[in-house]
């Protein structure tokens, strides 16, 4: 029996837009500020400090980046009311961004709402930032559902919050195809609720048997 793919659903960082590294944003900000820092922050560490925060997605929006902009801040060797300059970080972090969708984005939501298939966002981004980076980049009102983190008080690779946007969209799973950029969030997460993941690999630098493609103009391709 061959199902129809009724909806498509997107991650957002990574897949609809890029920005720069979360170092150099960190490191603008605050010299914005006249704040020098001592130690520079690399990938590793943030990776150590999401590792550190099992329980973030179920705290309120301006706690939880208190919590992680201090622990960066901290080993930044930055001192002073880290609180304060903490919620600095969060309300100036979008305007220092460098953000901007990837040139195929347009396209490919025209061509799925073309198609008459409904359209859907889930991202471990919090509402807030959400609607931000849409107004930016001219995303709002171009899907039936968005989901983050504090809409469910879980984030990816967690099925509640795929399961949640699937309701939304009066869709089951296996009529869903699901696009994004991490393997083990979007496409294993995507995959384990059911939904037909597809990885988009822009560098191709990811190995294994995953479906991928290089750019979202293939995603036609599995329609």
């Amino acid at each position: 029996m061959v199902v129809v793919i009724k909806a498509v659903l997107f991650d957002l960082g990574g897949t609809l837009i890029r920005t720069a590294p979360v170092p150099t944003i960190f490191e603008r900000i605050l010299s914005n500020h006249g704040i020098k820092v001592k130690e520079r922050v690399d990938e590793a560490f943030l990776g150590e400090v999401a590792d550190e925060m099992p329980n973030d997605h179920g705290l309120p929006y301006r706690k939880f980046w208190r919590i992680y902009n201090g622990k960066i801040l901290r080993k930044m060797g930055v001192s002073g009311n880290l609180d304060e300059l903490a919620d600095v970080i969060s309300d100036e972090w979008w305007m220092n961004a460098d953000l901007e969708l990837y040139p195929d984005v347009e396209g490919i939501l025209q061509e799925i709402r073309g198609r008459g298939l409904k359209l859907g966002l889930v991202t471990n981004g919090f509402r807030k930032d959400i609607e931000d980076i849409f107004q930016r980049v001219s995303l709002s009102n171009k899907f039936d559902v968005t989901v983050g983190v504090d809409d469910v008080g879980v984030g990816k690779p967690d099925r509640k919050i795929f399961l949640y946007a699937l309701r939304k969209l009066s869709v089951n799973p296996e009529e869903a195809l699901f696009v994004g950029d991490s393997v083990e969030l979007d496409y294993r997460g995507a995959e384990e609720c059911g939904l037909k993941p597809l990885l988009i690999d822009r560098a191709n630098k990811v190995s294994g048997e995953c479906r991928k493609i290089r750019n979202l103009e293939k995603v036609v391709n599995f329609l």
